[in-house]
């Protein structure tokens, strides 16, 4: 598991290194689509070659944004066209569970708007929001702007941890293995304490139905 997740990062490092900012809008785009892939190792990283002056920090951060908007339009897109029966067929496809698509639509339905933003903060279930937006065919605009101020606030984050924490401890691998994992267990308790609120919440208002 170790070697794996090394591998991904490396993986991810290369890419950035060697087409850098088209990297960041492909690897952004397509982690805002709801497939496997780390913004917690793209951002970082981002960060880290900005501080170096391999890349323009600004334009790094915009292009994510555009990159991270690409991918969530993706996902309403979906959404709005295809349907809920559709989509749920195909949950597999997109590293879904039934059980937590069925939490995040009835949690999106109670809060909308509010609901996009929160879950563009945490970590693992970004983009799930983007499917029930779109299957309850929200307004674009208020969609969109939702989703960009999370997306703002996560990207920053990410990309500042790399720039200000990671570049400082990069020429000591133990302190920055340090400092990954624990922001990894950072975002995990984040991921858990949420999922635990939707999950509970869910059954809840199931009892008081019956």
């Amino acid at each position: 598991m170790v070697l794996s997740v090394e591998i991904i990062r490396s993986f991810f490092e290369t890419f950035i290194k060697e087409y850098k900012y088209l990297a960041i809008f492909v690897s952004m785009a397509l982690e805002s689509a709801s497939l496997p892939i780390p913004s917690e190792v793209i951002m970082p990283f981002a960060g880290i070659l900005a501080k170096e002056g391999m890349l323009n920090g600004v334009v790094a951060f915009i292009v994510s944004l555009l990159g991270s908007g690409t991918g969530v339009m993706i996902d309403y897109a979906i959404g709005y066209i295809i349907g809920k029966d559709v989509l749920y067929k195909h949950l597999k496809f997109f590293h879904v569970t039934k059980q937590n698509m069925d939490s995040f639509d009835e949690w999106f339905n109670s809060n909308g708007g509010f609901a996009v933003f929160i879950i563009r903060l945490i970590p693992v279930i970004r983009g799930l929001v983007s499917f029930p937006a779109g299957i309850s065919r929200m307004d674009i605009k208020k969609f969109l702007s939702y989703s960009f101020a999370g997306i703002f606030i996560w990207n920053l984050a990410l990309m500042l941890f790399g720039y200000y924490l990671l570049s400082e401890n990069i020429s000591n691998l133990t302190n920055m293995f340090i400092l990954l994992g624990i922001f990894a267990l950072f975002l995990y308790i984040i991921y858990k304490i949420f999922m635990n609120k939707v999950i509970s919440g869910k059954k809840k208002k199931n009892r008081q139905s019956k």
